[in-house]
């Protein structure tokens, strides 16, 4: 599903008007982005949890000339599935 056809369903299942689904849509990533930005989490109980997760350093291998590279240790967002969200999709 891409982003307008969410802002489309959201539009028909709130029944808002598209303008109107398309600002709660951008205002929902907005808040979870600033909230992963300050290390937040988001837990929307049932559905999930949108989170920051450490990635240690590495050594890495360049494929094309077999050098090798250190990857720096960085932060990644990560979502994990809530149980009502993992059951809904494993009774369909």
């Amino acid at each position: 599903m891409t982003k307008a056809e969410l802002i489309n369903a959201v539009a028909e299942k709130g029944e808002f008007t598209k303008k109107d689904a398309e600002k709660a849509v951008k205002a929902f990533t907005e808040v979870v982005t600033e909230a992963l930005e300050k290390g937040d989490k988001v837990q929307l109980v049932g559905f999930g949890t949108f989170e920051v997760r450490d990635r240690a350093a590495k050594e890495t291998i360049n494929p094309r000339t077999k050098e090798k590279q250190l990857q720096p240790a960085h932060k990644v967002p990560a979502f994990k599935a809530g149980k009502g969200l993992k059951d809904s999709v494993n009774n369909k």
